[in-house]
């Protein structure tokens, strides 16, 4: 059953790459990625395009953020929701890096999550996201879609991220995140997926009507 599942993912991945660019391997500021995950908690990818903006253009690094009144954090990353909680939250972070890593974004799961705020999810995004060392980042795309597919039968993205370590080879972890937020956004949403047109149709265990009838 693994190696099924094995040559499924690899097939799928494939087509992925075929539709989508691969955004993971661009070079980006350990700093930045670890502070855009934390707003990214709880809302839409537009909404930390534009927190994330804001916040950089006036404040660009740790140490001025760090500064900052916590007033002009809470304004600045307002765009992404919760900026009371993320602004006392990143404010915190920011000072915890300076005062015991130097400034610097630690690359490994034990300390990150070590980080008030941070979870699996963002210290892994930041493993990828940021040093592409494999792992891999379970949001609400990943674990619907892992769900649907018929590759792993679980209720928290916890636990899909420890199914999906037992059998997804590690050289397909570093893009499988980037590839399947893509696709969920686009094409396997949430509500109403796009199955008339999937590229993975014919590899998905995902029934429409049956969901459909759950629903009423």
């Amino acid at each position: 059953m693994c190696d099924d599942k094995v040559i499924k993912i690899e097939k799928i991945m494939n087509i992925l790459r075929e539709n989508y660019t691969i955004r993971v391997l661009r070079e980006r500021d350990p700093y930045e990625v670890l502070i855009r995950t934390i707003l990214s908690q709880r809302t839409r990818d537009e909404n930390t395009d534009q927190a994330t903006d804001n916040l950089f253009n006036v404040y660009p690094d740790i140490y001025a953020v760090c500064d900052a009144p916590i007033e002009d954090v809470q304004k600045l990353i307002k765009p992404a929701g919760f900026y009371r909680v993320k602004a006392s939250r990143i404010k915190e972070v920011s000072k915890i890096l300076i005062d015991q890593y130097g400034g610097i974004v630690p690359n490994n799961l034990d300390e990150l999550i070590e980080l008030p705020g941070v979870g699996r999810k963002t210290a892994n995004c930041v493993l990828v996201f940021a040093f592409n060392e494999p792992a891999i980042p379970v949001d609400t795309h990943v674990h619907r879609i892992s769900n649907r597919w018929g590759l792993v039968s679980t209720n928290k993205p916890e636990a899909t991220e420890i199914a999906l370590m037992e059998f997804v080879p590690k050289d397909l972890w570093i893009e499988l995140n980037d590839l399947m937020v893509q696709f969920g956004q686009t094409i396997c949403r949430p509500i109403s997926p796009q199955c008339e047109i999937c590229p993975i149709s014919e590899y998905c265990d995902y029934d429409p009507l049956k969901d459909e009838n759950n629903n009423d």
